[in-house]
């Protein structure tokens, strides 16, 4: 009998530790009560052969572009933090699925398809999109967060604390102080604007959501030294501010202007492990702009996801002030996926745009290990000099110093991209393309097949205008 008692122990103990265990490596967060549920998916985690639990599957809505109209979509979003491996069972509720891909495709991840279920495992974080039957209008948007090194303490009178519950603020916005850690739980949803306005030594952290009918839902303005890392918004704009990093941040945005996130006049500003789903560009640095004075400088975005369901996924340089002309420079875009790119007016295409106005001149950026999948409509590059007369009150005054290093794209969509400057005082110079690679063919200026008497950017589908030099096309 003592036997058969320890046994029993041993056996409750081992319970109980694996319990401990996977709440340790995962976690979830339940929806508040209020919550606007999508229900057009099922989702559960689990460790690996454990025990599975479900997670909510919350609306958002995305914009779809028919011809030239506009068309508000219900798609869905959902979240967990884990660490080690997990397993993901996504059941689609509306129809049999005949097909599925998780996207970014870069990350090769593997799924079955068993009934109206697609499973697959995860090894590390990542921001996805699953998509069943070819939609991508009504997909799950799956964020599968690292889990929270540090949740502060609810008694420290430096912490904001938003618990589980729907939130509402006065006005529609809360004012972040300086000095304050805003902590925003897994299981809360704001109704109601964040701004970081003239302030400094500001955190906004944690796992919950500034809910999708709030337009801008953070705001960084005249503020330095200023994290956001982990929660979900529309948008999140940075101006006139210094040493700002966007970490882990899910925005997706459904209305007209619908940018993701902007930069205006601003230095030091990093972008870590973002996922950016809009209805205009998914990510601009300009220079004086909406009251803010100013060039950029020092602006970086890696290890990051990009679909533009209209306009650029990366744009930067139309605005300025041509009385008293900006510099924008150093910024680097590294380690990007960019999965889609829909843009019918040809003044407002290519997924990495450089576009200079109002004098400003952009000069020593890199592209580097970009990857592009089939989108839509658009160009692949577009670097102009310009003098576009709704937004600018005079031409951009120079881009120089322009490397694109590892920029890969596979697809069937691309229209003919466009190099051009203004005038011999207004040139686009110094541009590199190094291993420029388009549906696996390398593109450089020794390349085999290469007719003499073409330009190797015809090689590419690149059209290189006048005012140009110092274009280079290595391997």
């Amino acid at each position: 009998m003592q036997n058969i008692k320890t046994s029993l122990l041993i056996i409750i103990l081992t319970i109980l530790s694996s319990s401990a265990f996977s709440e340790k490596n995962l976690k979830i967060y339940p929806a508040p009560e209020g919550a606007i549920i999508n229900h057009d998916f099922n989702i559960k985690v689990r460790e690996v052969n454990g025990k599975w639990q479900e997670i909510p599957c919350y609306l958002i809505k995305v914009d779809e572009v028919r011809g030239s109209k506009h068309q508000v979509e219900n798609a869905s979003m959902s979240y967990f933090d884990f660490s080690g491996d997990v397993e993901v069972m996504v059941t689609f509720n509306n129809q049999p699925v005949d097909s599925a891909r998780i996207r970014p495709l870069s990350y090769h991840i593997q799924h079955q398809i068993k009934g109206q279920s697609v499973y697959f495992k995860l090894n590390q974080p990542a921001n996805l999109s699953v998509e069943v039957n070819g939609d991508i209008f009504h997909n799950l948007h799956l964020f599968a967060n690292p889990m929270l090194e540090e949740v502060p303490s609810k008694k420290d009178p430096d912490v904001i604390w938003f618990g589980p519950g729907i939130h509402e603020f006065d006005e529609g916005k809360f004012i972040v102080p300086s000095n304050k850690t805003v902590y925003v739980d897994g299981s809360a949803i704001l109704r109601g604007q964040l701004l970081i306005h003239d302030a400094h030594d500001v955190k906004i952290i944690g796992r919950g959501m500034v809910e999708y009918s709030v337009k801008m839902g953070v705001h960084i303005s005249n503020s330095k030294n200023v994290l956001v890392e982990g929660i979900f918004c529309t948008q999140c704009a940075t101006g006139g501010s210094e040493h700002v990093t966007i970490r882990n941040v899910k925005s997706i945005s459904y209305y007209g202007w619908g940018d993701g996130m902007n930069v205006f006049a601003s230095n030091d500003v990093l972008y870590d492990r973002v996922f950016c789903r809009n209805s205009d560009d998914c990510t601009t640095v300009y220079a004086t702009r909406k009251g803010f004075t100013g060039g950029c400088n020092n602006i970086t975005m890696q290890n990051s996801t990009l679909w533009a369901d209209v306009a650029h996924p990366i744009m930067i340089g139309i605005h300025g002030n041509s009385e008293n002309p900006d510099t924008i420079q150093n910024l680097k875009y590294i380690n990007i996926d960019i999965l889609d790119h829909k843009e019918m007016q040809i003044d407002y295409q290519g997924c990495l745009t450089i576009n200079a106005g109002d004098n400003n001149l952009i000069k020593d950026v890199l592209f580097e290990d970009i990857r592009i999948e089939n989108f839509r409509e658009g160009q692949l590059v577009n670097l102009r000099i310009f003098y576009n007369t709704k937004y600018c009150t005079a031409p951009g005054m120079g881009i120089e110093n322009i490397t694109f290093r590892n920029v890969e794209y596979n697809g069937d969509n691309a229209n003919l991209s466009i190099i051009a400057g203004y005038n011999e005082e207004r040139k686009v110079k110094n541009i590199i393309f190094e291993n420029l690679r388009i549906n696996g063919v390398c593109i450089h200026d020794k390349m085999e097949g290469k007719p003499a008497w073409y330009k190797t950017s015809d090689m590419a589908h690149f059209f290189v205008g006048e005012h140009v030099e110092g274009i280079e096309f290595r391997k």
